[in-house]
Protein backbone atom coordinates (compact mmCIF):
# COMPACT_ATOMS: atom_id res chain seq x y z
CA UNK A 1 0.00 0.00 0.00
CA UNK A 2 1.31 3.35 -1.07
CA UNK A 3 1.57 5.80 1.70
CA UNK A 4 0.67 9.44 0.75
CA UNK A 5 2.39 12.10 2.63
CA UNK A 6 0.57 14.95 4.26
CA UNK A 7 2.19 17.48 1.95
CA UNK A 8 0.78 15.66 -1.08
CA UNK A 9 -2.66 15.58 0.47
CA UNK A 10 -2.47 19.31 1.21
CA UNK A 11 -1.38 20.00 -2.39
CA UNK A 12 -4.20 17.93 -3.89
CA UNK A 13 -6.71 19.62 -1.60
CA UNK A 14 -5.41 23.06 -2.64
CA UNK A 15 -5.76 22.20 -6.35
CA UNK A 16 -9.30 20.92 -5.87
CA UNK A 17 -10.22 24.02 -3.88
CA UNK A 18 -8.73 26.30 -6.54
CA UNK A 19 -10.62 24.49 -9.30
CA UNK A 20 -13.84 24.70 -7.31
CA UNK A 21 -13.24 28.40 -6.76
CA UNK A 22 -12.74 29.01 -10.49
CA UNK A 23 -15.79 26.97 -11.44
CA UNK A 24 -17.92 28.71 -8.82
CA UNK A 25 -16.79 32.17 -9.91
CA UNK A 26 -17.57 31.40 -13.57
CA UNK A 27 -20.91 29.93 -12.55
CA UNK A 28 -21.78 33.12 -10.67
CA UNK A 29 -20.84 35.13 -13.78
CA UNK A 30 -23.18 32.98 -15.85
CA UNK A 31 -20.56 31.02 -17.76
CA UNK A 32 -19.76 27.35 -17.72
CA UNK A 33 -16.51 25.60 -18.48
CA UNK A 34 -18.28 22.46 -19.64
CA UNK A 35 -20.49 24.10 -22.22
CA UNK A 36 -19.47 25.21 -25.71
CA UNK A 37 -20.01 28.96 -25.95
CA UNK A 38 -20.01 31.51 -28.78
CA UNK A 39 -18.52 34.96 -28.37
CA UNK A 40 -19.54 38.20 -30.06
CA UNK A 41 -17.98 41.64 -29.90
CA UNK A 42 -19.55 45.08 -29.83
CA UNK A 43 -17.79 48.47 -29.94
CA UNK A 44 -19.32 51.58 -28.31
CA UNK A 45 -18.04 55.11 -27.94
CA UNK A 46 -19.33 55.24 -24.37
CA UNK A 47 -20.20 52.28 -22.15
CA UNK A 48 -21.16 54.26 -19.04
CA UNK A 49 -23.22 52.03 -16.73
CA UNK A 50 -22.12 48.76 -18.38
CA UNK A 51 -20.31 46.25 -16.17
CA UNK A 52 -19.11 42.70 -16.53
CA UNK A 53 -21.99 40.19 -16.21
CA UNK A 54 -24.58 42.65 -17.55
CA UNK A 55 -27.08 40.73 -19.69
CA UNK A 56 -27.44 40.59 -23.45
CA UNK A 57 -31.12 40.51 -24.42
CA UNK A 58 -33.10 40.00 -27.57
CA UNK A 59 -36.90 40.39 -27.55
CA UNK A 60 -36.68 40.53 -23.75
CA UNK A 61 -34.88 37.15 -23.53
CA UNK A 62 -31.41 37.02 -21.93
CA UNK A 63 -29.17 35.06 -24.30
CA UNK A 64 -25.74 36.01 -22.94
CA UNK A 65 -23.65 38.20 -20.67
CA UNK A 66 -20.84 40.72 -20.93
CA UNK A 67 -17.68 38.87 -19.99
CA UNK A 68 -15.08 41.60 -20.51
CA UNK A 69 -14.73 45.29 -21.22
CA UNK A 70 -11.56 46.47 -22.98
CA UNK A 71 -10.30 49.56 -24.76
CA UNK A 72 -9.96 49.33 -28.54
CA UNK A 73 -6.71 51.33 -28.42
CA UNK A 74 -4.69 53.26 -25.89
CA UNK A 75 -6.18 56.62 -26.95
CA UNK A 76 -9.77 55.25 -26.99
CA UNK A 77 -10.02 56.73 -30.47
CA UNK A 78 -11.95 53.71 -31.67
CA UNK A 79 -14.10 53.28 -28.58
CA UNK A 80 -14.53 50.47 -26.04
CA UNK A 81 -14.95 46.81 -27.00
CA UNK A 82 -17.39 44.58 -25.14
CA UNK A 83 -16.90 40.84 -25.24
CA UNK A 84 -20.25 39.07 -25.05
CA UNK A 85 -20.57 35.36 -24.35
CA UNK A 86 -23.74 33.70 -25.59
CA UNK A 87 -25.46 31.13 -23.35
CA UNK A 88 -28.12 30.18 -25.89
CA UNK A 89 -27.70 29.16 -29.50
CA UNK A 90 -29.86 31.87 -31.06
CA UNK A 91 -29.69 32.83 -34.74
CA UNK A 92 -28.87 36.53 -34.89
CA UNK A 93 -29.09 38.18 -38.37
CA UNK A 94 -25.86 39.91 -39.34
CA UNK A 95 -27.71 43.20 -39.98
CA UNK A 96 -28.89 43.34 -36.35
CA UNK A 97 -27.56 46.10 -34.14
CA UNK A 98 -26.95 46.44 -30.40
CA UNK A 99 -27.59 49.40 -28.14
CA UNK A 100 -27.18 50.11 -24.45
CA UNK A 101 -30.40 50.58 -22.47
CA UNK A 102 -30.01 52.18 -19.05
CA UNK A 103 -32.79 51.98 -16.47
CA UNK A 104 -33.70 54.67 -13.94
CA UNK A 105 -31.83 52.64 -11.29
CA UNK A 106 -28.59 52.90 -13.26
CA UNK A 107 -28.39 49.24 -14.37
CA UNK A 108 -27.54 48.68 -18.01
CA UNK A 109 -28.27 45.92 -20.49
CA UNK A 110 -27.19 45.29 -24.05
CA UNK A 111 -30.30 44.98 -26.23
CA UNK A 112 -30.21 43.57 -29.76
CA UNK A 113 -32.64 44.83 -32.39
CA UNK A 114 -33.05 41.99 -34.88
CA UNK A 115 -32.48 42.58 -38.55
CA UNK A 116 -34.05 40.89 -41.56
CA UNK A 117 -30.98 39.27 -43.15
CA UNK A 118 -30.93 35.53 -43.75
CA UNK A 119 -27.21 35.39 -42.90
CA UNK A 120 -26.46 34.94 -39.19
CA UNK A 121 -23.59 36.00 -36.94
CA UNK A 122 -20.98 33.35 -36.13
CA UNK A 123 -18.47 32.96 -33.30
CA UNK A 124 -16.09 35.92 -33.17
CA UNK A 125 -18.20 38.26 -35.30
CA UNK A 126 -18.80 41.90 -34.34
CA UNK A 127 -22.27 43.32 -33.73
CA UNK A 128 -23.34 46.56 -35.31
CA UNK A 129 -23.99 49.18 -32.65
CA UNK A 130 -26.18 52.22 -32.33
CA UNK A 131 -26.17 54.89 -29.70
CA UNK A 132 -29.46 55.30 -27.88
CA UNK A 133 -30.06 58.81 -26.53
CA UNK A 134 -30.46 58.94 -22.78
CA UNK A 135 -33.41 60.49 -20.98
CA UNK A 136 -31.69 63.84 -20.57
CA UNK A 137 -30.90 64.01 -24.28
CA UNK A 138 -34.51 63.17 -25.19
CA UNK A 139 -35.80 65.86 -22.85
CA UNK A 140 -33.32 68.32 -24.31
CA UNK A 141 -34.41 67.47 -27.86
CA UNK A 142 -38.03 68.10 -26.86
CA UNK A 143 -37.25 71.32 -25.02
CA UNK A 144 -35.00 72.85 -27.70
CA UNK A 145 -37.86 73.60 -30.18
CA UNK A 146 -39.87 75.14 -27.36
CA UNK A 147 -36.93 77.30 -26.38
CA UNK A 148 -36.51 78.36 -30.00
CA UNK A 149 -40.18 79.40 -30.25
CA UNK A 150 -39.91 81.18 -26.91
CA UNK A 151 -36.89 83.09 -28.17
CA UNK A 152 -38.84 84.17 -31.27
CA UNK A 153 -41.76 85.25 -29.09
CA UNK A 154 -39.46 87.30 -26.88
CA UNK A 155 -37.95 88.92 -29.99
CA UNK A 156 -41.43 89.83 -31.25
CA UNK A 157 -42.35 91.16 -27.83
CA UNK A 158 -39.22 93.28 -27.79
CA UNK A 159 -40.14 94.71 -31.21
CA UNK A 160 -43.66 95.46 -29.96
CA UNK A 161 -42.29 97.25 -26.91
CA UNK A 162 -40.01 99.32 -29.13
CA UNK A 163 -42.97 100.32 -31.32
CA UNK A 164 -44.99 101.26 -28.26
CA UNK A 165 -42.09 103.36 -27.03
CA UNK A 166 -42.09 105.27 -30.32
CA UNK A 167 -45.68 106.36 -29.58
CA UNK A 168 -44.33 108.47 -26.75
CA UNK A 169 -42.09 110.39 -29.10
CA UNK A 170 -42.68 114.16 -28.60
CA UNK A 171 -43.76 114.49 -32.24
CA UNK A 172 -46.58 112.00 -31.66
CA UNK A 173 -47.78 113.18 -28.26
CA UNK A 174 -50.52 115.34 -29.77
CA UNK A 175 -51.87 112.48 -31.86
CA UNK A 176 -51.70 110.15 -28.89
CA UNK A 177 -53.55 112.67 -26.73
CA UNK A 178 -56.24 113.06 -29.41
CA UNK A 179 -56.67 109.28 -29.56
CA UNK A 180 -57.04 109.13 -25.77
CA UNK A 181 -59.60 111.96 -25.88
CA UNK A 182 -61.62 110.20 -28.59
CA UNK A 183 -61.55 107.01 -26.58
CA UNK A 184 -62.79 108.88 -23.52
CA UNK A 185 -65.63 110.49 -25.51
CA UNK A 186 -66.61 107.14 -27.01
CA UNK A 187 -66.60 105.58 -23.56
CA UNK A 188 -68.86 108.35 -22.23
CA UNK A 189 -71.32 107.89 -25.11
CA UNK A 190 -71.31 104.17 -24.54
CA UNK A 191 -72.00 104.75 -20.85
CA UNK A 192 -74.98 106.94 -21.77
CA UNK A 193 -76.33 104.24 -24.08
CA UNK A 194 -75.93 101.64 -21.37
CA UNK A 195 -77.70 103.76 -18.74
CA UNK A 196 -80.42 101.57 -17.21
CA UNK A 197 -82.89 104.47 -16.95
CA UNK A 198 -82.54 106.75 -19.99
CA UNK A 199 -80.08 104.94 -22.23
CA UNK A 200 -81.09 104.09 -25.80
CA UNK A 201 -80.09 100.50 -25.30
CA UNK A 202 -82.19 100.27 -22.13
CA UNK A 203 -85.19 101.78 -23.97
CA UNK A 204 -84.77 99.33 -26.82
CA UNK A 205 -84.69 96.46 -24.36
CA UNK A 206 -87.87 97.80 -22.74
CA UNK A 207 -89.60 97.86 -26.12
CA UNK A 208 -88.44 94.33 -26.79
CA UNK A 209 -89.77 93.23 -23.41
CA UNK A 210 -93.12 94.92 -24.09
CA UNK A 211 -93.33 93.24 -27.48
CA UNK A 212 -92.59 89.83 -26.01
CA UNK A 213 -95.19 90.45 -23.27
CA UNK A 214 -97.81 91.25 -25.91
CA UNK A 215 -96.88 88.11 -27.77
CA UNK A 216 -97.28 86.10 -24.56
CA UNK A 217 -100.68 87.69 -23.83
CA UNK A 218 -101.96 87.05 -27.36
CA UNK A 219 -100.54 83.58 -27.55
CA UNK A 220 -104.02 82.00 -27.64
CA UNK A 221 -105.18 84.33 -30.42
CA UNK A 222 -102.06 83.66 -32.42
CA UNK A 223 -102.53 79.92 -31.96
CA UNK A 224 -106.20 80.22 -33.04
CA UNK A 225 -105.18 82.25 -36.11
CA UNK A 226 -102.54 79.72 -37.06
CA UNK A 227 -105.13 76.93 -36.67
CA UNK A 228 -107.50 78.79 -39.01
CA UNK A 229 -104.71 79.30 -41.52
CA UNK A 230 -103.87 75.61 -41.31
CA UNK A 231 -107.52 74.66 -41.87
CA UNK A 232 -107.78 77.07 -44.80
CA UNK A 233 -104.69 75.65 -46.43
CA UNK A 234 -106.09 72.16 -45.87
CA UNK A 235 -109.35 73.15 -47.60
CA UNK A 236 -107.40 74.70 -50.44
CA UNK A 237 -105.40 71.51 -50.76
CA UNK A 238 -108.62 69.48 -50.95
CA UNK A 239 -110.29 71.88 -53.43
CA UNK A 240 -108.49 70.40 -56.41
CA UNK A 241 -107.22 73.77 -57.54
CA UNK A 242 -105.20 72.40 -60.47
CA UNK A 243 -108.32 70.77 -62.01
CA UNK A 244 -110.38 73.94 -61.41
CA UNK A 245 -107.71 76.15 -62.95
CA UNK A 246 -107.46 73.79 -65.92
CA UNK A 247 -111.26 73.94 -66.46
CA UNK A 248 -111.19 77.73 -66.17
CA UNK A 249 -108.40 77.87 -68.72
CA UNK A 250 -110.48 75.75 -71.11
CA UNK A 251 -113.51 78.03 -70.67
CA UNK A 252 -111.34 81.10 -71.32
CA UNK A 253 -109.96 79.48 -74.48
CA UNK A 254 -113.51 78.75 -75.71
CA UNK A 255 -114.56 82.34 -74.93
CA UNK A 256 -111.56 83.64 -76.84
CA UNK A 257 -112.52 81.44 -79.81
CA UNK A 258 -116.10 82.75 -79.71
CA UNK A 259 -114.98 86.37 -79.53
CA UNK A 260 -112.62 85.72 -82.42
CA UNK A 261 -115.45 84.37 -84.52
CA UNK A 262 -117.63 87.38 -83.61
CA UNK A 263 -114.87 89.73 -84.68
CA UNK A 264 -114.41 87.92 -87.99
CA UNK A 265 -116.78 87.98 -91.01
CA UNK A 266 -117.33 84.23 -90.79
CA UNK A 267 -120.72 83.11 -89.49
CA UNK A 268 -124.03 84.85 -89.10
CA UNK A 269 -123.20 86.68 -85.88
CA UNK A 270 -119.89 87.85 -87.25
CA UNK A 271 -121.46 89.13 -90.44
CA UNK A 272 -124.32 90.68 -88.48
CA UNK A 273 -121.89 92.56 -86.27
CA UNK A 274 -119.34 93.49 -88.93
CA UNK A 275 -121.30 93.72 -92.28
CA UNK A 276 -122.94 97.20 -92.47
CA UNK A 277 -124.87 96.32 -95.64
CA UNK A 278 -126.53 93.36 -93.96
CA UNK A 279 -127.53 95.61 -91.11
CA UNK A 280 -129.04 98.13 -93.54
CA UNK A 281 -130.93 95.36 -95.35
CA UNK A 282 -132.33 94.07 -92.07
CA UNK A 283 -133.32 97.60 -91.09
CA UNK A 284 -135.00 98.13 -94.48
CA UNK A 285 -136.82 94.80 -94.25
CA UNK A 286 -138.04 95.64 -90.81
CA UNK A 287 -139.30 99.04 -92.01
CA UNK A 288 -141.14 97.46 -94.95
CA UNK A 289 -142.71 94.90 -92.66
CA UNK A 290 -143.89 97.68 -90.33
CA UNK A 291 -145.42 99.53 -93.28
CA UNK A 292 -147.21 96.38 -94.46
CA UNK A 293 -148.59 95.67 -91.01
CA UNK A 294 -149.74 99.26 -90.59
CA UNK A 295 -151.36 99.25 -94.04
CA UNK A 296 -153.07 95.96 -93.27
CA UNK A 297 -154.40 97.44 -90.04
CA UNK A 298 -155.59 100.71 -91.61
CA UNK A 299 -156.89 99.32 -94.91
CA UNK A 300 -157.96 95.75 -94.20
CA UNK A 301 -160.48 95.85 -97.13
CA UNK A 302 -157.60 96.08 -99.52
CA UNK A 303 -156.44 92.66 -98.50
CA UNK A 304 -159.69 90.97 -97.40
CA UNK A 305 -162.94 91.53 -99.40
CA UNK A 306 -165.80 91.15 -96.91
CA UNK A 307 -169.27 92.48 -97.66
CA UNK A 308 -169.77 93.63 -94.15
CA UNK A 309 -167.38 96.51 -94.69
CA UNK A 310 -169.11 97.73 -97.84
CA UNK A 311 -167.30 98.44 -101.00
CA UNK A 312 -163.68 97.88 -101.58
CA UNK A 313 -161.24 100.50 -100.21
CA UNK A 314 -159.61 102.12 -103.21
CA UNK A 315 -157.28 104.48 -101.32
CA UNK A 316 -153.55 104.28 -102.04
CA UNK A 317 -151.27 102.06 -99.98
CA UNK A 318 -149.13 103.41 -97.14
CA UNK A 319 -145.64 104.50 -98.00
CA UNK A 320 -144.39 104.95 -94.43
CA UNK A 321 -145.21 103.26 -91.16
CA UNK A 322 -147.68 104.93 -88.89
CA UNK A 323 -146.40 106.66 -85.81
CA UNK A 324 -146.43 104.49 -82.70
CA UNK A 325 -148.35 106.09 -79.86
CA UNK A 326 -146.12 104.36 -77.30
CA UNK A 327 -142.92 105.48 -78.96
CA UNK A 328 -141.34 108.90 -78.81
CA UNK A 329 -142.54 111.27 -81.55
CA UNK A 330 -140.37 111.35 -84.72
CA UNK A 331 -139.12 114.71 -85.94
CA UNK A 332 -140.80 115.98 -89.12
CA UNK A 333 -138.80 115.99 -92.28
Amino acid sequence: MIKISNETKIGILAVVALAGLILGFNFLKGSSLFQHTKKLYATFDNVQGVEVSNPLQINGLTIGTVTSINEADQDLAHGVVLTITLKKDIHIPDDSYAQINTSFLGTAAIVIQKGVSTKFLDNGDTLLTRKKPDLISQVQESVNPVLTKLGGTLTSLDSLIQKVNTMFDPRLKNNFSAIIANLAASTAQLQVMLNTQTGELAQSLKHVNAFTDNLAKNNDHITHTLDNVEKTTAHLAEAKLPETIESLRGAINQMQTLVGKLNSNNGSLGMLMNDKKLYQNLESSTRSLNILLDDFRVHPKRYVNVSVFGRKDKSGPLTAPLSDSTAAPQPKK
